[in-house]
């Protein structure tokens, strides 16, 4: 049986969005830029709070954890393209070593997962050398929250970590993100902060040198701007495979759909095969490649890798 592609929908009007001055280019103070950003915020905390809004949140964070993973390569001086960082993540057997750019975005997946009201876990990612300061630095920015909002909060986190170690880039944007999370009562750490960086801007805002503080805070606004734009996209994807999903005849289908909602990458030969991951339902390794065939036939998913072997796919954009 042929099925025609799912058509998705370009009609984004029953979501929230950002005002067209939100995004508008003009000159800004960093007054400007503190209101543009709690507009932007609170259009982000409405996506992704109400869940009738349909935003895969789990999918969500692990695609800009991917992205994360990117940004703080670069800053890191590894310039690994992203590909290569979802390949070494997904694609390394169980029980082998990763590598660093698997080993990275290992790191950020597991800033998403944070429980961010303690700081227990926070501390244990970022490592023993610098656990004993993020109370500090999380309480410090919790207080610059209540007095100059959550955006300037964050660049302050970034400053103060990247003075105390100028090589702690991932700490720096991972503590910046969780500043954010906790200001908006989050339920998890979605990665906004590293971005748009670049090793340049951060160097500037160490050195507090004219308008780096200004600078920074637009390249969060941007990326919050961007994470507004990846999940409203992503809203209407979700509402695309949910829509096909009773086509599916496969076994397991269900769980198998659920997969694609939560992760950004979707390896058949071992995160569907021999068992669909998270659950006890089997498949074979046939059936798998199948299913994800199926579901780039139906067009609401796609292969990432544009290779014949060692495929991944996802519905991410």
């Amino acid at each position: 049986m042929t099925y025609q592609p799912a058509t998705i929908s370009d009609d984004f009007s029953n979501l929230p969005e950002l005002p067209g001055w939100v995004t508008s280019g003009r000159a800004e103070t960093l007054e400007t830029v503190a209101f543009r950003s709690g507009a932007a915020l609170t259009v982000l905390d409405q996506l992704i709070s109400d869940e009738s809004y349909g935003v895969p949140l789990k999918l969500l964070a692990n695609r800009l954890a991917l992205s994360a993973a990117t940004a703080t390569s670069k800053l890191e001086g590894r310039m690994a393209r992203e590909a290569d960082i979802r390949d070494a993540y997904h694609l390394t057997p169980s029980g082998e070593a990763r590598g660093p750019d698997g080993d990275l975005l290992a790191f950020w997946r597991a800033a998403v997962r944070l429980r961010i009201g303690g700081t227990g876990e926070i501390a244990d990612l970022v490592g023993a050398d610098v656990a004993g300061e993020v109370v500090v630095w999380l309480d410090a920015g919790l207080e610059w929250t209540r007095t100059h909002g959550p955006v300037a909060a964050s660049v302050a986190i970034l400053r103060a970590v990247l003075a105390a170690d100028d090589q702690a880039e991932r700490i720096a944007c991972l503590l910046s993100d969780v500043v954010l999370a906790r200001a908006l009562n989050w339920k998890a750490v979605l990665p906004v902060s590293a971005q748009r960086l670049t090793k340049a801007a951060l160097r500037e805002l160490t050195a507090e040198g004219q308008g780096a503080e200004l600078a920074m805070q637009m390249r969060i606004l941007e990326s919050i701007e961007e994470a507004i734009r990846l999940a409203r996209d992503l809203s209407y994807r979700a509402e695309a495979l949910c829509t096909v999903a009773p086509k599916l005849r496969a076994k397991g289908s269900g769980a198998a759909v659920a997969l694609f909602l939560s992760e950004d990458a979707v390896a058949p030969s071992t995160m569907l095969s021999p068992m669909i991951q998270g659950t006890s339902l089997p498949m074979t390794d046939r059936a798998a490649r199948r299913f994800c065939d199926r579901l780039v036939e139906l067009g609401v998913a796609r292969e990432l890798t544009g290779r014949p072997t060692f495929r991944l796919y996802g519905i991410a954009p």
